[in-house]
């Protein structure tokens, strides 16, 4: 039987102004995103849709969770192989394109680099994205491709993967 976790956040819009939504330039975008126990994330729209470019947007916030979600996924992999990971950075993109009033996300791009302790292990830490990459709730609730490009280094240098190995899309 499959176990339900439920979560719970509380989005106030704050951009009212002195008329609402009068007209499409009348109000902000400028919102806060609250969960107990936790500090307020400052949110509005994207800058290209009259947002506030010193808060947080929901397309960066998607490709945050996407990104936290395999760097999760992954030292769970790690840790349950035996991989000693010492440190872990993605810089991760996404595509989105917009037509008329509407728009969806194309892709994503994941681009984690990790470093491990053991060089004979980087083939099985590269090999551990794929097993993320199928492990990842976010990853497997969105409609588009998240691509992974991963890196392993050891001591500084490349072992695995990278711009010019077999970085292990999927």
């Amino acid at each position: 039987m499959p176990m339900q976790h439920a979560y719970a956040v509380e989005v106030e819009w704050t951009g009212a102004g002195d008329q609402g939504t009068a007209t499409y330039r009348s109000y902000t975008r400028d919102h806060v995103v609250r969960i107990d126990g936790l500090p307020d994330i400052l949110g509005s729209s994207d800058k290209t849709f009259r947002g506030d470019a010193k808060r947080h947007n929901p397309e960066q916030l998607l490709l945050t969770a996407l990104a936290q979600c395999h760097m999760l996924s992954y030292l769970h992999q790690a840790a349950s192989r035996g991989i000693v990971v010492t440190a872990y950075r993605d810089q991760a993109t996404a595509t989105m394109e917009t037509a008329g009033t509407g728009g969806r996300f194309t892709s994503a791009l994941l681009r984690p680099v990790v470093t491990i302790t053991d060089a004979s292990q980087a083939e099985d830490a590269l090999d551990a994205h794929g097993h993320a990459s199928e492990d990842c709730f976010i990853a497997a609730s969105v409609a588009f491709p998240v691509l992974h490009e991963p890196t392993i280094l050891v001591a500084g240098e490349v072992v695995a993967g990278g711009p010019d190995g077999d970085g292990g899309a999927a």
